[in-house]
């Protein structure tokens, strides 16, 4: 008898059709991403008008994935960082915006939107307050976007 051990990523994306998470870039300046989950994935430079996707997938050691943006195109040293995190749970993808060591869109707009789910809104680029976790089926995109300076 022959037996096959899928990961949880292959398990998840073999039973449930999963969409994307999407960063695009409606402002004038260029910023760059990282997707970091059980290790930190090369820097993606997203140009004004630009964007960045990957499907939805979930770290077996870290949980959720954290999509990391900043202007300077370092991720480290302390600089300004938006983080786009997510976490698939089955047939849902739960996710939220957070900032470390400042908030790089600071007096820019700045959504995640998901067509089945919550939109989060920082209309100043920093959080309005209070818990902005929202959740939605995996089966659609979630997308973070970045407007112009309001």
């Amino acid at each position: 008898m022959r037996f096959s051990i899928l990961s949880g990523a292959a398990l998840v994306s073999s039973v449930y059709a999963v969409g994307n998470a999407i960063v695009i870039n409606k402002s004038p300046s260029t910023f760059y991403v990282w997707s970091v989950g059980d290790s930190v994935g090369s820097r993606q430079t997203v140009v004004a008008g630009g964007n960045y996707s990957e499907p939805l997938h979930r770290a077996p050691n870290a949980g959720g994935i954290a999509v990391k943006i900043t202007k300077t195109g370092e991720l480290s040293n302390g600089v300004p960082t938006q983080i786009f995190s997510y976490s698939l749970d089955g047939a849902n993808v739960w996710y939220d915006l957070s900032t470390t060591f400042g908030e790089p869109f600071k007096g820019q707009r700045i959504t995640v939107t998901s067509p089945i789910g919550g939109t989060i809104d920082w209309p100043a680029g920093s959080n309005p307050g209070g818990s902005q976790v929202k959740v939605a089926s995996s089966e659609g995109n979630v997308v973070f976007t970045a407007y112009a300076a309001v």
